[in-house]
């Protein structure tokens, strides 16, 4: 009697082991699908991809702009503010370019080397801007990317997804996949001594 309730307990625990493994393993790969469709297509997308050293020639406050500077776009997303104009020296190439901070600002407003979230305060945006300039102005050198392709002349400082970035995104799924694959297999493991175990 106190065999087949052990047998019983066993059964059940192998049954919730492997299906939290098969739980791991869907949840995983949905993970790498929307990974896929949202961080990857970014990533690949992007032609900045070569480091290099910039130094700058002049940074300029121009006039209020409005953001974003594109058709289409809702009167609530429009908002005015001081627009900041990098302009650094390319060290591959020794050319005179447009400083970005991100492959998005220059898709928001490519007049202006740095655009401001919509939320934030205009005096504090304002104050935000000019401390940004006279940071380009006391440092004047350091690394920015360019488009070794030449596809597009100008730079950016900063990449949204560099490649160290996609690693840590597929990092946790690739961990909860294996995770979930290494029970399953000691599920069947355990289940292939028992049957063993009950043979002999």
């Amino acid at each position: 009697m106190l065999g087949k309730k052990l047998v019983t307990a066993q059964k059940r625990g192998e049954t919730r082991a492997l299906c939290l493994g098969l739980g791991m393993v869907a949840c995983s790969t949905m993970m790498y699908f929307f990974i896929g469709i949202t961080v990857v297509p970014f990533y690949t997308k992007s032609v900045w991809t070569t480091e290099t050293v910039c130094k700058v020639l002049k940074a300029n406050i121009k006039d209020k702009v409005l953001c974003p500077n594109s058709e289409g776009s809702e009167d609530e997303d429009i908002f005015p503010y001081p627009c900041l104009q990098v302009w650094v020296n390319l060290t591959a190439s020794g050319q005179e370019v447009m400083l970005y901070q991100t492959e998005d600002t220059l898709e928001r407003n490519p007049k202006c080397s740095y655009v401001p979230g919509k939320s934030e305060n205009s005096k504090e945006v304002k104050a935000r801007i000019e401390t940004i300039a006279s940071n380009f102005k006391k440092y004047q050198t350091f690394p920015c990317y360019y488009d070794p392709g030449g596809t597009q002349t100008n730079v950016i400082l900063s990449r949204l997804y560099p490649p160290k970035g996609l690693l840590f995104a597929f990092l946790w799924p690739t961990l909860m996949f294996t995770g979930g694959c290494l029970i399953i297999v000691l599920v069947k493991i355990s289940q292939y001594v028992s049957v063993l175990s009950a043979w002999q």
